[in-house]
């Protein structure tokens, strides 16, 4: 008895050890840091993509944390130019490491960043750049690493949240030089070095860029750099002009350098502290987070911050690609909105000039590529993260009370209005909509509406970027017309989009008003919800420019780009209504009509996955008597459009919306309204997938195929229950269970058809 109670609590232990290390399972290293380095390759990019934004994911080998203030990345482009990452694939010259802030996947620019260089042998300040090849890289989430064979010296980095450490090891005996730049392409910047205190610091301030082009942005990147051992010899440059000055200021090429003799395989360590407040700022945080000079335990630590957030989901499958496009995208979802606040709680004020504040508790966030991130990426957090989606909305309301207005798409902390629409009011509404609400709702939707129905009192607001674009025209017509211009705006005149955008937020926050009780609003927002109907031309079936007389444009090419609608077409931005699929649809002609229309679309190939406004699309035919040719489309888009290859992503990542629409995809459902709480379904590409809520709570996602090429469903099942729809709701995946997709080869003509089983209803 005695034995057979010693082997059952053996077996049990074995079980519970096989059980733990099926779940510890190394999910980091199938993320692969340099997909989207390179040109996009998929098909819909090459038809559709035009220059180099369109064509160039843009995303970058960032060594960071996750939404971390500062990522740390090869530099191969030194410049903070506009649509210039700081990596290129195609490049072959290495030029340091950047402590960077590019909003990745974006086309904008990086700004308050720094690189540092290391170079052996005899001092250079100018034309120091050395050759390397992609054989010569070591790339993962927490440590990047380079040969420099030039110079007999292995440089690598790692990170936390505001601080870097890097670590440059040597390969012979012989004088190693550490080169600190600010990359101010206006010839600003500071630096100063500190022997005695072993330091050298400095900051490179920012500037805007679309409204306000070219003003200060108010706030500067700080960086604090310490040394493992006193440096031989240190002093400032500008170009290749050596200086005795141990500080220099807004000089052409200015930097620092800092020299050390070394010996065959020493290394040296340094720990820099990042900071948008001041160089003491960027001193306590160094101390909070990068104490130590132990850079072999830094890297363990970043692997394990990154081990635990990429475990929140686990997918099965035996397909490797798959699991490598997954987890890179969704290493890439959590590249920002970036924390902008020190650790003591300081931030910069937003647009306002060099003044800091403190947060009263959580985070202060910025770089929200807005028009992009609503649809897909905010939704996943608000199942994964909603703690850190009430910081990002206690953000947003800080922005909007320091600055008196909401910002459109706020990023380096000022007004922007880059893109069109509202969409702040899509992230604000949904959140309070799902229970996220620590915050001032009042305060909030105060703001929203202050956009929704005012408009600046003087001209100077309203070109910084405050309020909403054309919204007398919107107010006056009920549709923007072609007569507006919007000549104040970055993305001038694309009244159509506009129109159709601002229709969706005023959705938005219609929702937000008929919770906190504010009945007239509710019901003027609803109405203006339908202005997008306003546009659409009942003799194409689709929308179209339309002057203030009410007549429509008559040169029309349905397939043609055209200025009043934002990148794309006017076929394209027609299924743009996500809060009112089933009107759009009787607009068509009822649901057959929709559904006809969706296949005009892509049997003509005009869907473009590389541009958001399309991103619902292929999902849509869950709206209609065909809910089997969303799974259809859904999969090809999959397949086709992403890969785990450098040219792997179809156009700009955007922030992570490209990549979250990958994860959503891939699981089985995805948010076409995301304020609606609704996710319609697809057919899942793994075989199971588990998602650990941070209720403690978890769901559990089950592929039943009758063949390995099953992909279209028959049947699905919620918690054991059949279900008959063909959405699920953030409720039902917040209380956790089971969902179950029973699947097969061939499409099935009955499941979900009808419409009292489908979404918007």
């Amino acid at each position: 008895m005695i034995l057979f109670k010693a082997l059952r609590l053996y077996f049990t232990f074995l079980l519970l050890a096989i059980s733990a290390s099926a779940f510890a399972q190394d999910v980091v290293k199938y993320v692969q840091p340099l997909a989207g380095t390179a040109v996009a390759t998929t098909a819909s990019a090459i038809k559709h993509g035009s220059g180099y934004a369109a064509s160039q994911a843009n995303t970058i080998p960032a060594v960071t944390t996750p939404f971390a203030m500062t990522q740390w990345t090869p530099e191969t482009q030194a410049t903070e130019n506009k649509c210039v990452p700081p990596y290129l694939y195609k490049d072959s010259l290495f030029y340091g490491l950047r402590g960077s802030h590019w909003l990745s996947g974006s086309c904008t620019q990086d700004y308050g960043s720094f690189t540092i260089m290391p170079i052996t042998g005899k001092l250079k300040t100018n034309n120091y750049q050395t050759s390397f090849k992609h054989t010569d890289e070591l790339l993962t989430p927490y440590l990047y690493q380079v040969n420099l064979a030039e110079y007999n010296v292995h440089a690598a980095v790692t990170a936390t949240p505001r601080c870097g450490i890097m670590q440059f090891t040597m390969d012979n005996a012989d004088s190693l030089y550490l080169l600190i730049t600010p990359n101010s392409d206006r010839h600003e910047g500071y630096v100063q070095v500190d022997a005695q205190r072993g330091e050298i610091c400095g900051y490179n301030p920012a500037h805007r860029i679309y409204q306000g082009w070219g003003k200060s942005a108010g706030f500067n990147g700080f960086f604090v750099i310490r040394f493992e051992k006193q440096a031989n010899r240190a002093g400032t440059f500008t170009g290749e002009k050596i200086l005795s000055a141990t500080s220099l200021k807004d000089m052409p090429g200015l930097g620092a350098f800092a020299g050390f003799k070394m010996d065959k395989g020493e290394k040296l360590v340094i720990r820099i502290g990042t900071s948008f407040t001041s160089l003491d700022g960027a001193r306590k945080n160094l101390q909070a987070e990068m104490p130590g000079f132990d850079f072999d335990k830094a890297v363990v630590t970043c692997k394990e911050v990154w081990q635990k957030a990429l475990s929140q989901i686990s997918v099965a499958t035996d397909n490797l690609k798959d699991k490598n496009i997954f987890y890179t995208a969704y290493y890439h979802t959590m590249q920002q909105p970036r924390l902008f606040s020190d650790v003591d709680g300081s931030y910069p004020m937003f647009a306002t000039g060099y003044k800091n504040a403190k947060l009263a508790k959580g985070n202060y966030y910025d770089d929200f590529s807005m028009w992009d991130i609503y649809r897909a990426e905010i939704p996943l957090y608000e199942i994964l993260k909603p703690a850190f989606v009430n910081d990002l909305v206690r953000s947003l309301i800080i922005k909007g009370r320091q600055g008196g207005w909401m910002p459109i798409f706020p990023c380096w902390n000022n007004y922007t209005s880059e893109m069109i629409g509202d969409h702040t009011a899509s992230v604000i509404s949904s959140a309070y909509l799902k229970g996220i609400r620590d915050y001032d709702a009042n305060e909030a939707y105060g703001l929203l509406r202050h956009n929704a129905f005012d408009i600046p009192a003087n001209k100077a607001d309203y070109v910084e970027g405050k309020g909403r674009r054309a919204l007398d025209s919107y107010l006056k017509y009920h549709y923007i017309p072609l007569e507006d211009s919007v000549p104040d705006a970055f993305h001038k005149k694309e009244q159509v989009s506009r129109t159709m955008e601002y229709a969706y937020d005023d959705y938005a926050l219609s929702q937000f008003a008929r919770k906190l009780g504010k009945t007239a609003d509710y019901k003027s927002l609803t109405r203006r919800a339908g202005y997008y109907k306003n546009v659409f031309d009942p003799a194409t079936g689709m929308v179209r420019g339309r002057y203030a007389n009410g007549n429509w444009i008559t040169d029309y090419n349905p397939d043609k780009k055209e200025s009043y609608i934002t990148e794309g077409t006017p076929r394209q931005y027609t299924f743009y209504a996500p809060q009112d699929i089933p009107g759009l649809s009787k607009l068509m002609g009822g649901p057959a009509k929709l559904e006809s229309a969706l296949d005009s679309l892509f049997l003509k190939k005009e869907y473009w996955h590389g541009n958001e406004p399309g991103h619902q699309i292929p999902f849509m035919y869950n709206y209609t008597p065909a809910p089997w040719k969303s799974q259809q489309e859904v999969r090809e888009i999959l397949t086709t459009e992403y890969s785990d290859g450098p040219g792997g992503l179809g156009g700009n990542d955007d922030a992570g919306q490209m990549s979250a629409w990958y994860m959503f995809a891939s699981m089985g459902f995805y948010p076409v309204n995301p304020v609606s709480g609704q996710f319609v379904l697809c057919s899942p590409i793994f075989d199971k997938i588990i998602l650990k809520l941070p209720n403690g709570k978890s769901v559990t996602i089950t592929c039943h195929k009758k063949s390995k090429n099953s992909a279209h469903i028959y049947q699905v099942k919620r918690n054991g229950k059949l279900s008959l729809s063909n959405y699920i709701s953030y409720k039902e995946i917040m209380n956790g269970g089971s969902l179950e997709f029973f699947m097969q080869d061939n499409p099935d003509a009955k499941w979900a058809t009808q419409p009292q089983y489908q979404p918007g209803r």
